[in-house]
């Protein structure tokens, strides 16, 4: 095969000359990204009391970085693919850290949710950007599944430090969380400029962004995340039924404008392989089961349990931290299990700690250890095989989309499953814990099944 040349006339590999310095940039801003995500679960109570939020309304303080990130994570993936991997990822970081520090000084729900979602529309240059990063860095083997799995760790990483940095500094101001994170997150861009060697001179297409495709995909969530958090007052009112309806109108016409598009945001012959859409749903349900019910879990804890915010932290800490170890250490199962059945184990085992913490969330915090720190290792085992998965199940020059692809059917899934858990707390936490569960396994079975089916690959 021929080798690319870069801007400078020189042959590929010395885009690759410096993995490790990749590796670390880009999981460094992937769990800064993740920090900024998860650092409202501690401070939901303080934020939604400063802006005199109603209950009805606290999804969009939690779902607006969701939002974003679904939103521009497939055109983050395109635009990455079509005009520079390292070229989007280092605008999303910068991004990233103004709009989070913007956010600091938000003083109102509308406005705090508008920078959240410009966080979560940064946040998506980095995550498409930095999984097309670490396929260019490490082509394949060993080394590759080492990267991802590590890449994965610094998701769990993120989703454990973000609400400890923001438990810790809400003790003197909930806004020093968005601040410290803005700061990181422009100190990254800074290095990162430093340590990234150039982007390829030549690409396989040239890409304008899908804004139609964007725009029928942003209004079809913005439409189903409404009436989830609309649901939490009586799902058989009419504008409940109307939001779901149209948001299921404006997915076929996402579905539609993509198969007619020249240059769409997610080429869905790729759904035909077996491994590409394990990779999918297993974002999806991810979402949906894991973090849409952790992201609620430390506000649980302090209106249920009553405990303070360290507290809460301390045992979401519990819950992540458990996560990061165990996706560090998945890659020694690489050799032994599918990325796809490591998804079938991961959505077991989460289903079963969450079934460990029925009855817990309300009483003393020693019955919860059992619970979190299972489900916590499903977690784990769920954020180290997805970005392998994501990659792998592409050719490589989709890389970014096919990460763009998966981290967006994730944050879909976070965004609808927050919305959801809110809304199920209104029957009580246990009400919540048994969807969870129930979400969880319907994500194993179908990863078991599509992990038996033989690969086949579209037609070009």
């Amino acid at each position: 095969m021929p080798q690319l040349a870069t801007a400078h006339g020189a042959p590929a590999r010395t885009r690759r000359a410096r993995p490790a310095a990749t590796l670390a940039v880009t999981g460094a801003a992937t769990a800064v990204a993740l920090m900024n995500y998860t650092a409202p679960m501690l401070t939901l109570p303080d934020t939604a009391a400063a802006f005199g939020t109603p209950d009805s309304a606290r999804a969009w303080l939690l779902n607006g970085t969701p939002l974003g990130l679904a939103v521009l994570l497939l055109v983050a993936g395109s635009l990455a693919d079509a005009h520079g991997r390292r070229r989007v990822f280092l605008l999303g970081t910068l991004a990233l850290g103004v709009t989070t520090a913007l956010g600091a000084f938000a003083g109102s729900t509308l406005t705090f949710t508008l920078a959240r979602i410009a966080q979560g529309a940064a946040s998506a240059a980095v995550l498409a950007g930095s999984l097309g990063l670490l396929a260019d860095a490490y082509p394949s083997g060993r080394d590759r599944i080492r990267a991802t799995g590590i890449w994965g760790a610094s998701v769990s990483g993120g989703i454990a430090l973000g609400p400890l940095l923001a438990g810790a500094l809400s003790l003197v101001d909930w806004r020093l969380a968005y601040e410290v994170l803005g700061l990181a997150a422009l100190a990254t861009a800074a290095a990162g400029a430093r340590a990234l060697g150039p982007d390829t001179a030549e690409r396989p297409r040239q890409a304008r962004p899908d804004i139609p495709g964007a725009l029928a995909l942003g209004l079809a969530l913005a439409a189903l995340l409404t009436a989830l958090t609309l649901g939490r007052d009586g799902w058989l009112r009419a504008p409940v039924g109307l939001l779901f309806l149209a948001s299921a109108a404006l997915s076929a016409v996402f579905v539609a404008v993509e198969h007619r598009s020249r240059t769409p945001m997610v080429d869905l012959a790729l759904l035909r392989r077996p491994a590409f859409l394990a990779s999918t749903l297993g974002a999806l349900f991810t979402g949906l089961a894991v973090i849409g019910l952790f992201s609620v879990v430390p506000a649980l804890l302090q209106s249920g349990a009553g405990m303070s915010p360290l507290g809460a932290a301390g045992l979401f800490v519990l819950w992540s931290g458990t996560a990061f170890v165990v996706a560090l250490q998945a890659r020694r199962l690489a050799g032994r299990l599918s990325a796809a059945y490591q998804l079938t184990v991961g959505f077991t085992l989460s289903a079963t700690g969450v079934l460990a913490l029925l009855g817990g969330l309300e009483g003393p915090w020693p019955r919860l250890l059992p619970g979190l720190l299972v489900a916590g290792a499903g977690s784990g085992l769920l954020n180290a095989a997805l970005p392998r998965l994501a990659v792998d199940s592409v050719p490589p020059e989709r890389a970014a989309m096919g990460s763009g692809a998966n981290n967006t059917a994730r944050y879909i899934g976070s965004a609808a499953g927050v919305a959801l858990t809110l809304a199920l707390t209104t029957a009580g936490a246990d009400a919540a814990l048994l969807v969870s569960a129930g979400l969880a396994l319907s994500g194993a079975v179908i990863t078991l099944v599509l992990g038996r089916r033989p690969e086949r690959r579209p037609r070009r």
